[in-house]
């Protein structure tokens, strides 16, 4: 008698599991940004400009783009958390981006066409904080996988 086995997808690792869980929240401020209620000022919402009063909870000013942006982020992050080596990629990556986001954020000019994305001060500091986590956790979870020992 033969039994049909069902493949078992291997388990997923560490960086893996971040990577998922950081896409999986990009997604959901990406969609909650579309929210009228969850997002303040929301009739003020522009496409792209410094122009758009919209706030996440009242707090992080959003846009059309904005948006879009975290929904794009999300995706990659479900995406990219299929494979450790890709997963650690997304992580460190998109770490350095919003690195590079938040310093485009200190220095641009708030109330100026620069800002197009659009950020405020509480957006930058996210952005930081965002950054640094990230690549964190691509670093720390997969600094033992990198290591290859030689037992004799």
């Amino acid at each position: 008698m033969t039994t049909a086995h069902t493949p078992v997808s291997p388990a997923k690792s560490p960086v893996q599991k971040a990577a998922l869980l950081v896409g999986a929240v990009f997604l959901l401020v990406g969609v909650l940004g579309f929210i009228p209620g969850v997002t303040t000022d929301y009739d003020t919402m522009k496409f792209a400009e410094h122009h758009s009063e919209a706030k996440l909870l009242g707090i992080f000013q959003v846009s059309i783009l904005h948006n879009i942006v975290h929904l794009l982020f999300g995706i990659a992050g479900v995406a990219m958390a299929r494979a450790a080596s890709t997963a650690r990629s997304y992580l460190l990556v998109g770490g350095a981006i919003y690195l590079v986001l938040w310093l485009y954020g200190l220095f641009i000019d708030h109330d100026s066409a620069a800002n197009f994305v659009p950020v405020n001060t509480a957006d930058n500091w996210l952005h930081f904080v965002l950054g640094l986590g990230m690549i964190a956790l691509g670093v720390l979870l997969t600094r033992n996988t990198h290591r290859t020992t030689h037992t004799r």
